[in-house]
């Protein structure tokens, strides 16, 4: 007769990273990324309360550092005294449990909801009827192995019970730098559940949502809120039935922040430049986007005084707005002087800053800037 085991459903979280700062946020648009990520802590207990889920399990990196200031950890609490199940969180390589841990402190210890819980040894942890949690805490920020390896490799096969593993790093699928320390194999998770170790494999460290492996119980939570260009699947968390032989899972959206990325973006003409505009114009919640664009082509100035304008307006309202520039070439015509009336001096500086600007190097940007300058003084005095 087949072995029967519990059906559970979760919440699989990771990577808070709270007191994360960017260096390319104002003042005021950090204040929001910041706030954004203690809003997702709320959001996530929503989710577990309508998804009748019977746990959390954060998977690592709940804050960016063991550093972080009192108030982020204190407004952390404040958040989770919010989540309406109990809440078991795994130190990471961000936060490791360490001599100096957050998890430490006397802001956590003394501030921390009593249906919080930190994962400090890979010992199974009962946590519901037939029901166990083994975790895999990092000790220190570079240890010799990983300790989801370490922690499977104590274990027996369950009996009877559905078990979870919480664990936290990259796994050898998924980076190039398969022999450094710390690398999860993939083959040992499949083998810890073929054996009938754990059921699911919990993991944090990646911040897309992603798939390990093909037995669907290996799985990335990703950050549930946005923290950079390269992140794909950002923003979710994952809800997480499993037992009695069968695994279901649940991507929910729980991010508000988005980092959009356009590469090579040709600009050649006004209609070009236009086009651009129309697009930033149709990002919705600017405010919690942050855009970085890639120029090529060639402008003559006025065009380029043109799009300028356009990027100052759009830097007011989006959360940080980048423009790299490099690769777009600045072709002064003879339309950009024309009815300016230059002559003597300003008509042989003009000349020469052109000649400046068509050779290139360092110099040409001082060229392009001064003459970006002299074309809207002579246009302000006429």
């Amino acid at each position: 007769m087949a072995m029967k085991f519990a059906v559970i459903r979760f919440l699989h979280t990771s990577d808070w990273q709270l007191g994360m700062t960017r260096h390319f946020l104002s003042e005021g648009a950090q204040e929001r990324y910041s706030q954004a990520r203690f809003d997702a802590i709320r959001a996530m207990g929503r989710v577990a309360e309508d998804q009748n889920c019977q746990f959390m399990l954060v998977c690592g990196d709940a804050f960016e550092s063991n550093q972080v200031d009192r108030k982020t950890v204190a407004r952390a609490l404040e958040a989770l005294k919010d989540v309406p199940v109990p809440v078991y969180i795994l130190p990471g390589n961000h936060d490791p449990l360490n001599a100096a841990s957050v998890y430490r402190s006397s802001t956590f210890i003394d501030r921390k909801p009593a249906h919080v819980h930190v994962v400090e040894n890979a010992i199974p942890l009962k946590v519901a009827d037939d029901v166990e949690l083994v975790g895999a805490p990092w000790l220190s920020k570079r240890p010799v192995a990983n300790p989801v390896e370490e922690a499977l490799g104590t274990l027996s096969p369950a009996s009877g019970i559905t078990r979870i593993c919480m664990g936290h790093g990259a796994v050898d699928q998924l980076t190039p730098d398969r022999e450094s320390a710390g690398i999860i194999a993939v083959s040992a998770l499949e083998r810890a559940i073929s054996e009938g170790k754990v059921q699911f494999v919990a993991l944090g460290d990646r911040h897309s949502l992603t798939k390990v492996g093909t037995s669907e119980r290996i799985w990335y939570s990703g950050a549930p809120e946005a923290t950079d260009f390269s992140e794909t699947r950002s923003g979710f968390t994952l809800v997480v039935e499993v037992g009695d032989g069968r695994v279901a899972t649940k991507e929910v959206q729980t991010g508000k922040w988005r980092f959009i990325e356009r590469d090579r973006i040709d600009l050649n003409t006004s209609g070009d430049i236009e086009a651009l505009r129309k697009a930033l114009e149709e990002i919705e919640n600017k405010e919690r986007t942050v855009v970085r664009l890639t120029l090529v082509g060639s402008l003559s100035l006025s065009l380029q005084e043109v799009l300028q304008n356009h990027f100052l307006a759009a830097s007011d309202v989006f959360g940080a707005f980048e423009v790299r520039e490099d690769a777009l070439l600045l072709v002064p015509d003879d339309a950009d002087f024309a009815n300016l009336g230059f002559s003597g001096f300003a008509d042989g500086t003009v000349q020469r800053l052109r000649g400046k600007l068509a050779q290139g190097g360092d110099e040409s940007i001082a060229a392009r800037d001064a003459l970006m300058l002299l074309l809207r003084l002579a246009r302000g005095a006429a």
